[in-house]
């Protein structure tokens, strides 16, 4: 099959990839909700902030992206659709699987809710960075204030989500062996998950993982 027969079924790939990945984030984000556990950083603040509003966790979640999406007309950041995409799509998902799957209860059962959050969130990462439309809003911000400060990927990573961590815990997230858990285990589970999932380039046909970034930055909700 030539390339330019082949470049429709790839697009739709990527596409079914990026909204596949985005619903399988929100809900695998709910299942962390559910276990009671810990969450993960940016979702703590997100807890807490729905406590303190009222508002649903996915309403926050979806509010809170557009925000930050805001922050990167200073940092001359360029949104993509998997950045627009991610502001509308990952807090409904939740939100619709919070209305449908019940508080976990018994030790057993919130233990594998967190383990299959965690997994799932790895796989979800995977086919949302390896469709390559474009960073999370939060991953943008963190680029874009490495690009403008000098400062390494890590320390600003590692900066955002200890403010948003402490925040979210103050404001009555929940903060436990989950969180260290994700923390821990995001990482190694995207990575492999961006090889499973990683779409062949245009030109060769072999497979190809949203170069360089994805070593760089953990997608976001």
């Amino acid at each position: 099959m030539s390339s330019h027969s082949s470049r429709p079924g790839r697009l739709a790939r990527r596409l079914f990839q990026l909204y596949a990945g985005l619903a399988l984030y929100g809900a695998s984000s709910a299942l962390l909700v559910r276990s009671g556990l810990g969450l993960e950083p940016w979702n703590v603040l997100h807890q807490g902030l729905s406590e303190r509003t009222g508002l649903s966790m996915g309403l926050v979640l979806t509010i809170v992206g557009a925000t930050v999406l805001l922050l990167w007309i200073p940092l001359r950041q360029r949104p993509g659709l998997g950045t627009v995409s991610n502001v509308l799509v990952i807090g409904a998902a939740m939100d619709a699987t919070l209305a449908v799957v019940p508080d976990a209860h018994g030790l057993p059962a919130r233990v594998a809710f967190m383990v299959a959050g965690i997994v799932l969130n790895g796989a979800a990462t995977g086919l949302y960075i390896a469709a390559r439309f474009g960073p999370g809003p939060r991953d943008g911000l963190m680029t874009g204030l490495h690009q403008r400060t000098g400062v390494s990927i890590r320390l600003v990573r590692t900066a955002i989500e200890i403010t948003v961590v402490a925040t979210g815990f103050v404001l009555g997230g929940t903060v436990g062996v989950g969180t260290l858990l994700y923390a821990v285990a995001i990482g190694p589970l995207a990575q492999l998950f961006l090889r499973v999932f990683a779409v062949p380039s245009a030109s060769d046909g072999s497979t190809v993982v949203a170069t360089g970034q994805p070593r760089r930055a953990i997608l976001r909700p």
